[in-house]
Order: C-alpha cells, then sequence, then structure tokens
C-alpha cells in the first residue's frame, strides 16, 4: 500500500527530475577565446566532451571561436551582447585573470560576469625544436646573457600576457632585463608553436598542455617546467626551472564563467553539473589526456579565488612596469 508520505516522495522526486530536466539549455555552448590549438579549445573540449559522456547534458555542446586579445572579444562580447544566455559558458584561464588585472579587457573588470568552474590546473613550459643547439635551459639562460635579441620567443600574446610573462621571469630570475628580450606575439597557443616548428622562433613560452602532442611526436624538447616540482605520470621525465636553479613557477588555472545576466537558476543548474563532472572518474582520465592536474572549485568559492588571483596578478604586473600610473 503506497502511503501520502510515499505518493509525496514521488511527486516530488518526479518534480525534481523535470526541473532538471527544464534547466538544461536548448543549444549549449562553449565559447574559446582564441583560434583552435591552444588553451581555450582544450579548455571548451574538456566541457564538451566531459558533460555529455556523463549525461549531464543530453543535447551536445558546440564549440565556436572567438579570437582577439587572448579572450577579451569573447568577455567584452559576452559581458555587452550575450549577458543573459543561459546556455553559453565561456573559457578562462590564469592569462585571462592576468588581463584583467592590468585592464586589457577594456571597460570590464573581473566582477562583470559570473564565474562558474575551474576544473584543472596547467603549468608554463618552455620549448624548442626537438634539433635545437638550446640542449637544456642552461644553454638558453646563456644564450640569453650573450645577447638578450640574439634568441627569438614566441608566445602567445603581447607583453604583459601570461606566455610574455613567464618569458620575463624566467630573465629576470637570470639577471636579465625583460625588456630587451626578443618576443613575437601571436593570437592563441596554436600559432605559436607553428612558428617554432617553421623555424620562424627558436623558443616558445606556453602551458605544458599545449606541447604535449608534439612532444609525444618527437618534433619538440621542453627545457623547463614551470611547476613547483616534477609533474607526475608521462610527464615526469621533464625538468622543472627551479631544479635548474631558477625559481620560476607559473600555474594556469582552466575553467568556465557565464554572463553577468544568467538567472541563479540557471547558474546553479551549471554549478550543480560541473559539480558532478568534478568527481566522475572517466573525466578524471579525460583531463589526464590533456595533460591537466585537478582543480576542481565552483560557484562562490571560485569568485573568492579568481578575486583574489586578479589582486595578485595586478602586484606582479606592477613589478615589472605594466601598470599605468594615475
Amino acid at each position: 500500500m503506497i502511503t501520502f508520505t510515499t505518493r509525496l516522495a514521488l511527486a516530488t522526486t518526479g518534480l525534481l527530475l523535470c526541473t532538471q530536466l527544464m534547466a538544461e539549455p536548448k543549444r549549449p555552448e562553449c565559447i574559446a577565446g582564441a583560434k583552435p590549438g591552444g588553451g581555450f579549445d582544450i579548455t571548451c573540449k574538456l566541457a564538451q566532451g566531459g558533460l555529455h559522456e556523463a549525461g549531464l547534458l543530453e543535447a551536445p555542446m558546440r564549440v565556436t571561436y572567438m579570437p582577439g586579445g587572448i579572450g577579451a572579444v569573447a568577455y567584452n562580447a559576452v559581458v555587452a551582447q550575450r549577458a543573459n544566455e543561459p546556455g553559453t559558458i565561456t573559457a578562462w584561464s590564469s592569462g585571462s585573470l592576468l588581463n584583467l588585472a592590468q585592464g586589457k579587457f577594456g571597460r570590464y573588470d573581473e566582477k562583470a560576469v559570473r564565474w562558474l568552474a575551474a576544473i584543472g590546473t596547467d603549468y608554463g613550459a618552455v620549448t624548442v625544436r626537438e634539433d635545437s643547439p638550446l640542449k637544456d635551459f642552461d644553454d638558453l639562460i646563456e644564450a640569453l646573457r650573450n645577447d638578450p635579441t640574439g634568441t627569438v620567443i614566441g608566445a602567445g600574446g603581447t607583453v604583459g600576457s601570461q606566455d610574455w610573462m613567464q618569458a620575463a621571469m624566467v630573465a629576470r630570475s637570470a639577471g636579465i632585463d625583460p625588456r630587451k628580450l626578443r618576443y613575437v606575439a601571436f593570437e592563441g597557443g596554436g600559432e605559436p608553436m607553428t612558428a617554432l616548428l617553421g623555424g620562424h622562433v627558436q623558443v616558445i613560452t606556453s602551458g605544458i598542455g599545449e606541447a604535449t602532442a608534439q612532444l609525444e611526436a618527437g618534433k619538440v624538447r621542453v627545457l623547463a617546467v614551470l611547476s613547483q616540482e616534477r609533474l607526475p605520470g608521462k610527464l615526469g621525465n621533464l625538468p622543472t626551472a627551479r631544479e635548474q636553479g631558477f625559481d620560476v613557477t607559473w600555474p594556469i588555472a582552466r575553467g568556465y564563467y557565464l554572463g553577468p545576466e544568467v538567472s541563479d537558476e540557471d547558474y546553479a543548474w551549471w554549478k550543480e553539473q560541473f559539480d558532478t563532472l568534478l568527481e566522475d572518474e572517466d573525466f578524471a582520465q579525460m583531463r589526464d589526456h590533456y595533460d591537466l592536474l585537478p582543480l576542481a572549485i565552483t560557484g562562490e568559492e571560485l569568485q573568492a579565488y579568481v578575486f583574489r588571483q586578479v589582486d595578485q596578478y595586478r602586484a606582479l604586473a606592477d613589478e615589472f612596469g605594466l601598470l599605468q600610473k594615475p
């Protein structure tokens, strides 16, 4: 015999399931704020594959590309033109936060969007072609000390970007003026690797995840990973800058944000999906495939993390003379 309490519980469960189903956006989309092949692309593909394979998103997610300013064009478009789209998430990285700290996203600051989730962390890397005469990190430092302009360094982003910052911190640790480096800026993480393989630049700084495909193909060599200690698994044979005598680290968090006018209900729905996804073992394997380490932060905790990071990056940018004084 079904009691009133049982009927009420069944009805409540059915209502919750219906509400969850209704909350799923009709045309889910992830915006990558650069050209294909870089970290934003990887971040969106993790959401695309992870949410669908885990059964958390019934409709396949589209990945669209909106290059410009290493995420600036996408950020401005979401805030100004797509502020209330419940189905649109946008990829961000620590580089986005660094640019926000310097005011590179125009009139919008770090409080202009709804920070949703961080799903993994990458680390900076210094990479050369496999046939490069620079055999190790010491060779690179010696070459830069002898002639800072003699080695062409390519990276995604202009002066002040996170890839530039990696090169600048390496230079500073070796007593070299970062402003004397011969630096070539590209849009996104894919173009610098293409330039390196084509012999147009001699060194690139990027996230290690952007270099692993060519590393596995035997086309490049990583001189240093900018992590506290050696990375786990198949990347464990790569030396860090720290173990080679240069205390330079650069972690790169990756995740997603929503438009500022997305409703609390839609925001809560997305947060629930990512909270579930980040506990999924299959997703952990997918994240490992892209050479990202675990980082699981969502909701208000993520917002506090973002604001704290932006403050730290603002102080770092000031050290390098990147902030305009009033």
